[in-house]
């Protein structure tokens, strides 16, 4: 979307707001279809970077995930001139839907940028093998 969902920012800026993780969506993004559950921005630079650092090749990156934890975001109104609208969304527990199989099967973390979402609907998209 050239000009991000209004609805969509509002989900996500509601979820920084809230530090929730219980918003369960499901994303198209350049054809592929993206389902789990939101978590506030700090809350997954601070998963990324725990999985990060317990790597031996990767543990050099978890710094750059732990130190740059962005401050909750609200979506501007006409009463909050200082407030900043969230640009991307951040995906836990998700997985990349394809066909009747969910890669990765244990979900995984994403992070979308909104304006390249181009469909979404609440809920998170089962898939079963049969």
């Amino acid at each position: 979307m050239s000009n991000p969902d209004e609805l969509l920012v509002n989900i996500s800026a509601m979820v920084e707001s809230e530090q929730s993780n219980q918003m369960s969506l499901t994303v198209v993004v350049a054809g592929a279809v993206l389902t789990g559950r939101l978590a506030p921005e700090s809350v997954w630079r601070q998963r990324v970077s725990e999985v990060l650092k317990d790597s031996d090749r990767l543990g050099p990156f978890s710094d750059v995930f732990a130190g740059h934890s962005a401050p909750v975001r609200s979506v501007p109104d006409s009463g909050d001139a200082g407030g900043t609208a969230p640009t991307h969304l951040h995906f836990h527990l998700a997985r990349i839907l394809q066909g009747s199989v969910g890669i990765p099967e244990t979900g995984g973390m994403y992070r979308v940028a909104i304006k390249d979402v181009s469909a979404w609907t609440v809920g998170d998209l089962s898939y079963s093998d049969q």
